[in-house]
């Protein structure tokens, strides 16, 4: 497999991203850190728990250069400022004493946050669906109230169609499956622009990377973190992400989800049929993220498996049971309202 256009590069960005750097740009923001930095789980980001004297450690994180810009990350910065106003469980960036949420430092833009620990949700316990479902209802309740000026949205284009043309385009795929990728994803798009064709809805500011791995539970609560990647989209983008199981089980958790989500904000049943067609766009934007982040160095040692055969063999496979599931039946309530 050749990726011509993305070769390991020492030089990138973030071998600047000293300790020394780091310290400094946050005691240039008022703080006296005590020394300790530990990096935590991040690849898209970098992301370090800093300890701070006499007081409890901050996250700092800062925000991969030339992913967004000043704007769009002030808009993520406000969105969550509105939770906060409205009682919405999120881990918020810090406010500093000059009113700014986020600050710029050669080349980096980064923001602090409190520590907040807890541990992912139970999926199969349908009391914490339900409870989950309850809190994606107020999320969007707010998230319906304007629409973002700055980010993008989800939609075919810019996580199917960009996300093929860049792998096509910089030999990201072993030619021995070039063919098969291309045939298929063609397919696969042409059904999932007739399936949103379909299915006109409203997109509203969401979540958008809505997985259990950005939800803290703590005292019987949902705490929401990681807005990075928030843009519009449909409601139903912050749902699937959390069911899990057979299709049965997933139906009974769907049905706990709304219960507790109808408490807050209506759920337009018809974007059911777009759940399918919206883990296509995601697999295949994974893909393409997988791809052009390989000249990062922390990318070939924490995903060795991408630069294979067999890892694009299995994607292809993947993709072909997401062209049959496409077809099938979508996803729906118990109840049998959809």
């Amino acid at each position: 497999m050749c990726l011509n256009t993305l070769e390991y590069m020492s030089t990138h960005p973030y071998s600047t991203l000293s300790p020394e750097r780091i310290l400094d740009a946050i005691e240039a923001q008022g703080y006296r850190c005590d020394g300790r930095i530990n990096a935590l789980n991040s690849y898209e980001n970098r992301v370090f728990q800093v300890g701070i004297e006499d007081a409890p450690p901050l996250i700092a994180k800062f925000y991969r250069p030339e992913r967004w810009s000043l704007e769009q990350i002030r808009e993520e910065h406000t969105f969550c400022a509105e939770l906060i106003e409205a009682e919405w469980p999120v881990v918020a960036p810090l406010i500093g004493s000059d009113g700014q949420s986020c600050y710029e430092d050669n080349g980096f833009i980064f923001s602090l946050f409190t520590r907040f620990g807890g541990r992912a949700p139970e999926p199969s316990n349908l009391h914490t669906i339900e409870l989950l479902g309850r809190s994606l209802g107020r999320l969007h309740a707010v998230g319906a109230r304007a629409p973002f000026a700055y980010r993008p949205a989800i939609d075919l284009r810019s996580y199917g169609e960009e996300s093929r043309t860049f792998l096509l385009a910089n030999d990201a795929i072993p030619s021995t499956l070039t063919d098969a990728y291309d045939t298929l994803t063609r397919d696969l798009l042409k059904l999932i622009q007739l399936r949103f064709a379909d299915c006109p809805y409203t997109p509203i500011r969401i979540h958008a990377d809505c997985h259990l791995g950005n939800i803290l539970w703590r005292d019987d609560r949902a705490v929401f973190v990681d807005f990075d990647d928030c843009r519009m989209g449909p409601a139903v983008q912050d749902l699937w992400m959390l069911l899990s199981g057979d299709r049965e089980e997933q139906t009974q958790q769907l049905e706990a989800l709304l219960e507790g989500y109808e408490m807050f904000f209506d759920f337009d049943d018809r974007e059911l049929s777009l759940i399918e067609s919206l883990r296509t766009l995601r697999m295949m934007h994974h893909a393409a993220w997988l791809a052009r982040r390989w000249s990062d160095p922390a990318f070939p040692v924490a995903f060795p498996w991408f630069n294979t055969e067999r890892y694009w063999g299995e994607h292809i496979l993947e993709l072909r049971e997401q062209l049959s599931a496409l077809q099938e039946p979508p996803l729906g309530r118990l109840s049998g309202n959809f």
